[in-house]
C-alpha cells in the first residue's frame, strides 16, 4: 500500500480493479433500471393532479428513477433530473424536524401515528384526542409545520430550506409559481388549520405555519434528490454524498415507521403488504423509498392513480421489491439481493 500524506492509498492496479468492480455492479443495476423505465414509460393511463392549477402543467411523458446507496453509488434512468415540486413527500422530513426540536412526547401530543384509511385531505381529527391521525395527511403535516423552529417566519423558512438542503446535498429553493397556486387554492388546508387551532393542536402563529406548509410542498426537487434523501435516512440520517447529518439516528426509526404505515395515502396498507418498504408519495408524482441500511430510491412520473400515487412509480417499486427481495419481512428469498450485488465488489476488494 502507498501513502499520500496521512492517508494510505491502494496500489494503482488495485484501485483500477476496485473501480472496475464498482462500475460492473452499478452497470448491472443501470440495465435493470433502464429496462424498467423503457417498459413503464409507455404506460399513459392515469391523470395529472389539477386541483392545484400549476401542477396541471406537468408533462405526462416524464419518468425518472434514481437509486442512491448509503456509500454514494448512484444509478439512474430516464428523466431523473426533471424538476417538480416535492408536495407530500416533504411530510416525513418535516415530521423529523419537529422530533429533533421538540422530542417524541411533545410531538405526539399534537399529532398521532395511526393510519386513517381516509383521503389525505380529509377534514377529520381523532375524536378521542382531537389530534390529526398521523403526520402524513394534510392536517398532521400542518400540525408538524407549526413545530418548525425559529423566532419569526423568515427564520423558520430558512430552517426549513436548510433542512431540505442537508437531505438533498445541495441548496434547494421554493417554486414560487406553485407556492402561489397552493396559497390561492388551499381553502381545505385553511379549514383544517382553524379546526386544529380550536382544539389547541396548533399555536397562535398557525397562519404563518400554514404558509410554511405551502412553502414546504413547493420545494423543487428531482428524482435524483429524492433518492439521496432516501439514502440519507437509510444511512441513519447522514447524507451519503456530503456526510452532513440531516437528522439524528435515534429519530430515523420514527420517520420510517410512519412512512411504512401511512406514507402512500390510502394505499398504504397494500403498499406495506406488497412492497414492504418505508415510502412517501406526493401528488406531483414523486415517490421516495428507503431500503434501510442499503439505499434510497427516488421516482418521478406525474400520472397518478385514484389514490394520488404515481402509477409508474408504484409499478416500478413493486417490480424492484419482488426482483431483489426488498420487502422488510422477506424470508427465504433465493434470488440475487440488491445488497449482495452492491457489496460484491467491496467484498472481493477487501479479500484481495
Amino acid at each position: 500500500m502507498e501513502r499520500q500524506g496521512n492517508v494510505t492509498q491502494p496500489p494503482e492496479n488495485e484501485m483500477d480493479k476496485l473501480l472496475g468492480q464498482m462500475k460492473s455492479a452499478t452497470s448491472r443495476l443501470r440495465e435493470v433500471l433502464r429496462d424498467l423505465h423503457d417498459r413503464l414509460v409507455t404506460r399513459l393511463d392515469g391523470h395529472i393532479a389539477d386541483y392545484i392549477p400549476e401542477l396541471a402543467t406537468a408533462n405526462p411523458q416524464h419518468f425518472g428513477i434514481t437509486l442512491c446507496t448509503i456509500d454514494g453509488q448512484i444509478v439512474e434512468a430516464g428523466d431523473y433530473l426533471q424538476q417538480f415540486t416535492i408536495q407530500s413527500v416533504s411530510k416525513p422530513f418535516v415530521f423529523g424536524m419537529a422530533l429533533e426540536e421538540h422530542g417524541v412526547d411533545h410531538v405526539l401530543s399534537k399529532v398521532g401515528v395511526e393510519p386513517t384509511g381516509e383521503a389525505f385531505n380529509s377534514i377529520v381529527l381523532d375524536e378521542a384526542s382531537n389530534r390529526p391521525f398521523n403526520p402524513m395527511v394534510n392536517a398532521g403535516a400542518i400540525a408538524t409545520a407549526d413545530l418548525i423552529p425559529g423566532k419569526d417566519y423568515p427564520e423558520r423558512v430558512k430552517n426549513l430550506l436548510q433542512t431540505f438542503s442537508n437531505y438533498c446535498g445541495r441548496p434547494v429553493h421554493v417554486d414560487n409559481a406553485v407556492f402561489m397556486s397552493e396559497r390561492l387554492t388551499g381553502h381545505r388546508n385553511r379549514a383544517m388549520a382553524h379546526l386544529m387551532r380550536n382544539f389547541g393542536m396548533v399555536s397562535d402563529r398557525f397562519e404563518d405555519s400554514l404558509e410554511l406548509y405551502f412553502q414546504q410542498c413547493s420545494i423543487a426537487v428531482t428524482a435524483h434528490d429524492l433518492a439521496v434523501m432516501g439514502a440519507t435516512l437509510a444511512r441513519g440520517g447522514v447524507n451519503p454524498l456530503t456526510n452532513v447529518k440531516a437528522i439524528s439516528a435515534a429519530n430515523v426509526k420514527y420517520l420510517l415507521s410512519a412512512m411504512l404505515t401511512c406514507g402512500m395515502y390510502d394505499f398504504a396498507g397494500e403498499w406495506a403488504f406488497r412492497v414492504g418498504l418505508p415510502a412517501k408519495s406526493g401528488v406531483a408524482g414523486g415517490i421516495v423509498v428507503v431500503i434501510p441500511g442499503v439505499a434510497g430510491i427516488g421516482l418521478y412520473s406525474p400520472l397518478l392513480d385514484s389514490k394520488g400515487n404515481s402509477i409508474r412509480g408504484v409499478e416500478a417499486c413493486l417490480e424492484l421489491s419482488k426482483r431483489f427481495g426488498l420487502h422488510a419481512f422477506e424470508q427465504g428469498f433465493e434470488g440475487p439481493t440488491l445488497r449482495s450485488q452492491l457489496q460484491s465488489s467491496r467484498g472481493r476488494h477487501s479479500q484481495s
